[in-house]
């Protein structure tokens, strides 16, 4: 088969920052395929934007993950204009008492669910003139967040792979690129979190379809790390000059 306009793949669809980047893409034009582990989710995003896939598809999984990114290649005749790596799970607590089985889970579907997602596609993305393998970070990728340790890990390794991805990448033209986001109102922020947000500054809560719109441009731009909002880059300055300041602050229960 083949299909006569733009094609992206983005898992974590059914909500939040992946919904928002399918119902986005959509809008203009391009076609979607969605993968979710959530079934309900995935069959509103259907009714809402109607022609796509939309699959079920848990990313820990590297088997299911080959056999996604294989329908989807049927459908679309190889093709693949972007790749969005968007899924993710959020998991809080003191590292020194979380279970090694949470650890595990989380490890396996923010960083190797990635891996492996990156990997299967690579055939398609290298085929299509012009593609851009993206995936979700965070500004917890930017500096360790205290109760998050390993899905600040997650997230940081996440940065460095792209990295190494855009120069490996390259020779078949194909580009590597990340978003960092900040607090952005998805599921994963409760209401307690958002009355203690400040209204202005790095640390505002913004809307997933800011971060979509981030994901829209980065398909044209040149960017590595994509920062959402924008001043997240003096955070990155600070850290990289002064990464014990920062800590010291964190310590002392002060914000950045």
């Amino acid at each position: 088969m083949q299909v006569d306009q733009k094609c992206i793949l983005i898992t974590g669809a059914a909500s939040g920052i992946g919904r928002a980047t399918a119902e986005l893409f959509a809008e203009n034009g391009w076609f979607v395929g969605a993968y979710d582990i959530d079934a309900a989710g995935l069959a509103s995003l259907q009714t809402k934007i109607g022609k796509g896939v939309f699959e079920c598809l848990d990313v820990s999984e590297p088997t299911a993950i080959k056999a996604a990114v294989e329908q989807f290649s049927f459908v679309t005749g190889g093709q693949l204009d972007m790749l969005f790596a968007n899924a993710g799970i959020d998991a809080k607590g003191q590292f020194s008492e979380m279970e090694w089985s949470r650890i595990e889970r989380l490890v396996s579907v923010n960083l190797l669910g990635v891996m492996a997602l990156i990997q299967a596609a690579y055939p398609l993305l290298s085929r299509t003139e012009g593609s851009l393998c993206l995936s979700t970070a965070s500004a917890s990728a930017i500096v360790g967040v205290p109760g998050m340790a390993v899905y600040s890990a997650t997230k940081h390794a996440i940065k460095g792979l792209t990295e190494a991805l855009s120069v490996e990448f390259a020779s078949a033209g194909v580009r590597a690129a990340d978003l960092v986001p900040g607090i952005i109102d998805t599921g994963m922020l409760t209401a307690g979190d958002k009355a203690m947000l400040p209204k202005e500054g790095m640390w505002r809560p913004l809307s997933a379809r800011s971060v979509a719109e981030a994901a829209w441009a980065a398909y044209t731009g040149k960017k590595l790390h994509i920062y959402v909002p924008h001043e997240l880059t003096d955070l990155v300055q600070e850290v990289a000059l002064a990464p014990e300041t920062i800590r010291d602050r964190r310590a002392a229960g002060q914000p950045f």
